[in-house]
Order: C-alpha cells, then sequence, then structure tokens
C-alpha cells in the first residue's frame, strides 16, 4: 500500500472508537477506501440507532506515526507485503500492529508457548529449554510476556522468538519484565495491536492471546489449572484452525489438570521439541485454515456510489433482539434468526458502529448493556 493519504485514512478508521479489525475489514470490503468508509460512518450508525463515533483528526495520526518513529518502531498494516499470513488469514486478525525488530522471525514455523504465570520451577525449565531446542531447529517462539512460562520461552529462545504485548509497545508489563521486553525488541521481534501509551486492561488480554496464537501454527500448554487464560489461548487456537499440543502432568497438581484436561479433549501430548516439529512438519502454512485465505486490502478505485443496505428495520430489530450481555457466536445468530449470512453481517456492522454491541475474539458479539 503505497499511498499515504489512505495508510494514514485506514490508521484514522481503526483508531476509531466503536470499530474493531472485523468492521474495518467489512467497511473497506464495502467502500474499496478508507476515507469512503469514514464519510459514510455517519448515514451507517444512524441506521444502527446511534451516533456516528468521533474520528481521530488527521493531526492525531501524524502525532502517533511521530510517537512510534521516536520509539525505533513501525507500522504495519493488514495488507502490506510483509504482514504475516498466518495472521492476515484470521478473520479477526489486527489492522495495524506496531513492530520492533525483526519481522523475518513471523515468516518462519512458529510455535506459541503459553502456561500458568505461577508455575512450578519444573514448569519454567521444561518451556525455557523446550524453546531453546526449537529455536536451534530454526521456528521462532511466541509467547505474551507474561510472567512464568511465557518468560521462560521467551528466555529459552532468544533471539528467535516473538514477544506480543497486551498495551502500547513502549509499556512494560508485567513491570519487572521491562528488561526482558527491550531485549526481545532488540534481538527478536516485539508486536503491539494497541497504539503506544495504551496501559494494558484486563479486556485487552484476549485480543493479545489471539494473536499470539495467530501467528503460530501451533499452540503448546505447558502448565495450566482449570479456567486459566492459557486455556482460553489453547480455545483460540483451536477456533482459528491450528494445532493444539499440551504437556502432561502429574493428576494431583491443579497446575497440572488443565493440560491433562486438553490432551483428554483431543490435544497432542508433548514431552519434547521434536514432538512439536514432528507434528508440524508437514504443515504448510498456507493452507492451516480450511478456506482460509490471505486477505489482500482494496487498493484500486472506490465505487462511485455506496452500495445499498442489504436489510431493513425489522430485520435489524431481529437481530437485536437475539442478543443478550454473553457472547453469542455469530453463527449462532445466523441459524437462530433465519436470515442469510451477509445480511446478518450487514446489520452487525451498523449496530457495532453505533455501540450497541461489542464484539470479542472467536467471532462472537454481545450486546451493549
Amino acid at each position: 500500500m503505497r499511498d499515504e493519504a489512505e495508510r494514514a485514512a485506514r490508521l484514522r478508521l481503526i483508531r476509531t472508537p466503536s470499530i474493531g479489525p472485523v468492521s474495518y475489514r467489512q467497511l473497506l470490503a464495502r467502500f474499496g477506501s478508507a476515507q469512503r468508509a469514514i464519510d459514510a460512518l455517519p448515514d451507517l450508525a444512524r441506521r444502527g440507532g446511534g451516533r456516528a463515533p468521533a474520528v481521530p483528526p488527521l493531526a492525531a495520526i501524524e502525532r502517533e506515526r511521530a510517537w512510534v518513529a521516536r520509539l525505533g518502531a513501525r507500522h504495519l498494516m493488514l495488507g502490506d507485503p510483509d504482514y504475516p499470513a498466518l495472521l492476515a488469514a484470521l478473520d479477526d486478525s489486527p489492522a495495524v500492529l506496531t513492530l520492533r525488530g525483526d519481522l523475518a522471525l513471523a515468516a518462519r514455523t512458529s510455535v506459541a508457548i503459553v502456561g500458568a504465570r505461577n508455575a512450578s520451577a519444573a514448569a519454567c525449565r521444561f518451556a525455557r529449554e523446550l524453546a531453546h531446542d526449537l529455536a536451534a531447529a530454526g521456528a521462532s517462539v511466541v509467547s505474551g510476556l507474561a510472567r512464568g512460562v511465557d518468560a521462560a520461552a521467551h528466555g529459552g529462545a532468544l533471539p528467535a522468538t516473538i514477544g506480543v504485548v497486551a498495551g502500547g509497545i513502549d509499556v512494560a508489563y508485567p513491570p519487572e519484565h521491562a528488561g526482558l521486553q527491550e531485549r526481545i525488541a532488540r534481538e527478536g521481534l516485539l508486536l503491539a495491536e494497541m497504539p503506544p501509551g495504551t496501559e494494558p486492561r484486563a479486556r485487552l488480554f484476549p485480543y493479545r492471546n489471539r494473536v499470539v496464537t495467530g501467528l503460530a501454527l501451533g499452540t503448546l500448554v505447558v502448565e495450566a489449572a482449570p479456567r486459566s487464560g492459557s486455556l482460553i489461548s489453547a480455545r483460540l487456537a483451536g477456533e482459528q484452525g491450528r494445532e493444539v499440543m499440551a504437556v502432561p502432568g502429574h493428576p494431583s497438581d491443579p497446575r497440572a489438570r488443565g493440560c491433562n484436561a486438553l490432551i483428554r479433549d483431543g490435544a497432542t501430548l508433548v514431552q519434547s521439541a521434536e514432538d512439536v516439529l514432528e507434528l508440524l512438519r508437514p504443515l504448510d502454512p498456507r493452507l492451516v485454515r480450511a478456506g482460509g485465505t490471505h486477505w489482500t486490502a482494496p487498493d484500486g478505485p472506490a465505487p462511485h456510489d455506496a452500495p445499498a443496505p442489504l436489510h431493513d428495520a425489522r430485520d435489524r430489530a431481529h437481530v437485536l433482539a437475539l442478543l443478550g450481555a454473553a457472547p453469542v457466536a455469530i453463527d449462532e445468530l445466523v441459524r437462530q434468526s433465519a436470515l442469510p449470512a451477509a445480511l446478518v453481517q450487514d446489520v452487525l456492522l451498523e449496530l457495532e458502529l453505533a455501540g450497541r454491541i461489542d464484539r470479542h475474539p472467536g467471532g462472537q458479539v454481545s450486546r451493549v448493556g
């Protein structure tokens, strides 16, 4: 994408409140350019029953660009030729990433290693040694810079490691990992979906997790209690069509129960780096998700007229009535509404722009308020 004006407009679009990765893609596909999408926001939000979200001015985008440059980082946009292909295959891949380091690491065979923050010493040692062996075999190790297993995996794999943070690329979390985060940025690859300066909040970590698993052919859980964030990552990996692996543990150890449950439910049992490599070697990254394709950003001429909506007020009310505070899969909405999938997506786009629904990782939505 060479047009700087379009790049700036796309950054304005994704930095607009209530516009997320899914609606960003839909708007570009529908209107052909970010500026035309921005111009259409008031009418779309009105149809959804709300006010148009406040699009940040160009000056705010220029300030962000200058901030990123001062950090020694750069923006990577969905549709850029060096955007990681595995990540681009997701329906909710980040519209823009901020990066520091060697992006070539994301083009290697990548393995995500996640696990308990309060991991045992044995689990941390295993994660560190396994990550080291994977890196020595030419793979990249992806994780989220959390305490415990994440930090051990990064340390073992350096410099062949990719760290994904939940906040801005300049915000270290946890604070004691500031040195590790800086080392990853200098020797490996550091990625952030949020703008610089963003403090990590609880709701941002699931989005971070879907980037960690989305960059990798497979996700390995080393140690996890039931209902832990690591099991959420494993679920996301499975939904993304990626391999899910787990290290078994003693049945009496609560921190092993999550991994043992994953293995019981079909995850591949792993005891060494060779087990991981044996599973992933046959996989072609271009075919890792059935039906998945590398997203191509529309760079051609924008359509002269905005497309007409696919639905009317009755359809919108019908979809809205099916939504509640608990997240529900969009596929389930399509089934229960008995409406065409494209129509339901069209309604959800307008409701999201109006601030009436939230999107969640895994293709789920919920009603606001």
